[in-house]
């Protein structure tokens, strides 16, 4: 259900919802998903009349997807509907259906440096099994909004548009969010609304971290004469300039960020002028499209909680789009904190869950704010920043380099810290294959946690009955089970306990006490 503001009246919705949301964006949308995929009422509150934009669209709006969005969506019965086995394609190679080999087949980059997929071995990645969801796929977009705002509306989520969260006011109990004219209340509110984000400015949170070395510009424009721009990305005495696609032109200028403080409009004149600069030559700009500046400020939230207001995504954590990471990590965030939330409003969460959201996307943020300062300082247009850059290429062209790379980039890596006693703990678990040719992550789009039995155990089964309104129990053979014989799994498809022997029973219950059951089960 999709509304548009159209009048300034005071008015107050008197429906109490169980969380708001500040941002229809594919963070605030996936997190609505998660929210009311366990039965939560939400509302989406977005500043904007309209979903679409002119930047969303090719190539402005590509976006790569990393193993664990991937995952993620995979395991919520939503990669169908973005059509990825037919539309999507891995990062600067072939449609994934149609893998070639080969030392020019491209797996990414760090700073522009490229990594290939002949370099890279996967065995080093123990618990990855052959057949599971791709590691990098590339996405428009508008087509994830798109989708993720269907999945919500059939979920029951309401979003209202053109309705800009001005400010709010929280008691121990709820929380009261302002729009123009009018109030809404709910137990608690998220802000997913970007790195400008009024909520979190609102509500205090300190936003801590460093000032830009550049302005970054992305721009869709007609060349005259494109032959006198270099192909690849070409680093300068006057900053970097790129250009791929016809008249897609991304350039660097470190003027510490300078032109991006001044919120001008980017004009035909200053991008022919800035091209001019950097490359060196009388290349000429006959009309411009699109025009768009970013920079590599890199900041992030000290607290992702304050009372009964969250933040996720770019509101919590803001830097480069250097490798295009930042979509991941909110979809990270939300597919994190939406089951924790859910199960601290209904009572079933036990102490320190919600908690745990920050201790546990808070490491994730702030490493990916040091992968992208890492890059800018290779980046620069100095001797030192070039020293650095070529022992980095030497480096990342070697098998282990570009394994390290390919598992950062993909995200392959990622993991949380739980303190478990087996190695996949914290981890994504495997998509292991049953005999009759299905998959585990299909068992997982009601979003309730899971207890795999390998082993067909019926004390686990046993077990299992006694919570089952929040475990669910799957047992059976699988073709390659990898040594694990059982693994209790969160919500979000990490791993919360595992074992490649017999259970022992009170390191399982002591998991379950941590992530499911509430004090007084």
């Amino acid at each position: 259900m999709t509304e548009t503001f159209e009048n300034n009246k005071s008015t107050q919705d008197h429906s109490i919802y169980d969380v708001i949301i500040s941002g229809a964006g594919p963070v605030g949308l996936f997190l609505a998903c998660e929210l009311a995929l366990a039965g939560c009422s939400v509302l989406i509150l977005e500043k904007a009349e309209h979903p679409q934009s002119p930047l969303k669209q090719l190539p402005f709006g590509i976006r790569g997807l990393s193993t664990p969005t991937i995952e993620s969506l995979y395991r919520r019965g939503l990669l169908e509907e973005l059509g990825v086995p037919k539309r999507l394609k891995t990062p600067f190679g072939p449609p994934a259906s149609k893998p070639t080999s080969g030392l020019h087949r491209l797996g990414g980059h760090f700073a522009g440096i490229p990594f290939h997929h002949a370099n890279i071995d996967t065995s080093q990645w123990k618990y990855r099994l052959p057949g599971s969801t791709d590691t990098s796929l590339l996405s428009e977009l508008e087509e994830v909004e798109i989708v993720l705002t269907r999945r919500a509306e059939a979920l029951g989520v309401a979003i209202k548009r053109g309705f800009a969260v001005t400010d709010f006011h929280q008691t121990e109990d709820e929380v009261a969010v302002y729009s123009g004219g009018q109030s809404f209340k709910a137990k608690w509110l998220v802000g997913c609304d970007g790195g400008r984000s009024v909520v979190r400015k609102t509500g205090g949170f300190e936003f801590a971290g460093t000032e830009p070395e550049f302005t970054g510009y992305s721009a869709l424009v007609d060349i005259a004469d494109p032959e006198k721009l270099r192909q690849g990305r070409i680093v300068t005495p006057g900053g970097m300039y790129f250009q791929s696609q016809p008249g897609y032109l991304i350039m660097q200028d470190f003027d510490a960020g300078a032109f991006h403080s001044t919120e001008k409009l980017v004009t035909q004149e200053h991008i022919q002028t800035l091209i001019r600069r950097i490359s060196g030559t009388d290349v000429t700009i006959n009309a411009l499209h699109i025009g768009t500046t970013w920079t590599d400020r890199a900041r992030q939230a000290t607290a992702y909680r304050n009372g009964r207001v969250l933040l996720a995504g770019d509101a919590a954590h803001i830097h480069s789009p250097l490798g295009g990471q930042g979509l991941n990590l909110g979809l990270g965030d939300a597919m994190n904190l939406g089951w924790k939330l859910a199960a601290t409003i209904q009572n079933k969460a036990p102490e320190g869950l919600l908690d745990s959201y920050f201790t546990e996307r808070h490491p994730i943020g702030a490493q990916v704010l040091d992968w992208s300062r890492a890059q800018v300082a290779i980046m620069r247009p100095d001797p030192h920043a070039r020293a650095l850059n070529a022992i980095m290429r030497d480096l990342i062209n070697t098998r282990d380099g570009a394994t390290y790379m390919a598992g950062r980039v993909w995200g392959v890596h990622t993991h949380y810290h739980l303190n478990g006693n087996h190695a996949l703990v914290g981890h994504s678990i495997p998509d292991f294959e049953f005999e009759d040719s299905t998959k585990l992550g299909e068992f997982m789009q009601d979003g309730r946690g899971i207890l795999l039995d390998l082993d067909t155990n019926a004390s686990l089964k046993t077990w299992a009955g006694k919570c089952s309104d929040r475990i669910r129990y799957i047992s059976g053979s699988v073709k390659d089970n990898l040594g694990l014989t059982a693994a209790l799994i969160r919500p979000d498809g990490i791993v919360a306990w595992a074992t490649d022997k017999d259970p022992d029973y009170s390191e399982l219950q002591q998991a379950a006490d941590r992530w499911f059951l509430s004090p007084n089960h």
